[in-house]
C-alpha cells in the first residue's frame, strides 16, 4: 500500500480492508507514510461506491486507525464523515512559526494563538490576518518539515477569516513531512479549525448550522469543506463534528505499479 501510495503520488491513497468489526475499513497512506485518517479521501471512496451503485444512501459505520467513526451518505450524494471530538494542545512559538512561513509574526491575528489542535489528526492551526497574505505566502518546507516532527504534527493548517460572506475561512494546509507540499482540501484540519473557532468565539453560532471552508484557490484545485458542529445548549460543550462535501472524478495519468 505504502508503495503504490509513493508511485500515484497523490496527497492521500485510500484502501479498502477487510473487516469483521464495521461495514467498512480504510488505511490512509500518503507518499511518505500512513496516516489515520483522512477527510477528504474518505469523501471520495464513498462516492465512488456510491456511484458505482455498491452502497445505498444511509449512515455506514467506518473503522480507521483513528478510531469507529460514522459516515452519512445524503439523497444529494454529499458524504459526512464524523470525526473525533476535539483535542486542544500546546501553544507554539509564533516567530518561530512566522519564521518558517517566510512572513512577520505582525502578519497573524494577534488575539488568535498559533496552537495544535486535532479532531483525529495534529495539526499546527495558524491564523493569518489578510487573504493577500494568506496567497503569497511561499513556505521554508525544510523547517517546516523539521518543526512538524519537533511538535509531532501532521503540519500547518494556514486560515484567513478575512473573506467574502458565504465562506466562514479559506486555509492553505502544508505537510511536507509526508510528501505532501500543499494540499487542496484537508477534511480534519478543517474539522479541527472549526472546533478551534468555537472554543476561541469566533464563530457567530453552532447549533445545527454548517460552515463551508475554501482551499485549493492557489494551487487552480478548488475546494469548498463543510463543516458541522452539534453543541450542548447547556455547557457549551462540542458534542459531534461532522466534516464533508461532494466530490469530484477526475482522470489522472495511469501508472504502472508492478
Amino acid at each position: 500500500m505504502q508503495e503504490i501510495a509513493r508511485i500515484v503520488g497523490l496527497s492521500e491513497t485510500a484502501f479498502f480492508v477487510e473487516t469483521d468489526h464495521a461495514d467498512f475499513k480504510i488505511r490512509y497512506f500518503t507518499p511518505k507514510g500512513e496516516v489515520d485518517i483522512c477527510g477528504h479521501a474518505t469523501v471520495a471512496a464513498f462516492n465512488l461506491l456510491w456511484t458505482q451503485e455498491r452502497i445505498s444512501l444511509g449512515t455506514y459505520t467506518l473503522l480507521t486507525k483513528a478510531g469507529m467513526l460514522e459516515v452519512i451518505l445524503q439523497e444529494n450524494g454529499e458524504v459526512f464523515l464524523t470525526q473525533a471530538l476535539p483535542r486542544y494542545f500546546e501553544h507554539v512559538d509564533r516567530k518561530l512559526i512566522a519564521d518558517s512561513l517566510r512572513i512577520s509574526p505582525d502578519d497573524l491575528v494577534h488575539d488568535l494563538p498559533v496552537q495544535i489542535v486535532s479532531t483525529g489528526l495534529r495539526d499546527i492551526l495558524v491564523p493569518i490576518k489578510r487573504s493577500g497574505i494568506l496567497k503569497h505566502i511561499t513556505p521554508d518546507f525544510e523547517q517546516i518539515t523539521k518543526i512538524s516532527r519537533d511538535y509531532q504534527v501532521v503540519g500547518y493548517h494556514l486560515f484567513t477569516l478575512d473573506i467574502q460572506p458565504g465562506a466562514l475561512a479559506e486555509c492553505r494546509n502544508f505537510a511536507p513531512l509526508y510528501g505532501i507540499t500543499e494540499e487542496s482540501a484537508t477534511g480534519t484540519s478543517n474539522g479541527a479549525l472549526t472546533c478551534y473557532l468555537w472554543k476561541n468565539r469566533k464563530l457567530p453560532e453552532a447549533q445545527d448550522h454548517e460552515y463551508i471552508l475554501k482551499q485549493g484557490y492557489t494551487m487552480n484545485r478548488p475546494s469548498e469543506v463543510r463543516a458541522r458542529l452539534t453543541i450542548n445548549k447547556v455547557n457549551g460543550e462540542i458534542t459531534k463534528v461532522q466534516v464533508g462535501g461532494m466530490a469530484t472524478n477526475i482522470e489522472i495519468k495511469k501508472v504502472n505499479i508492478n
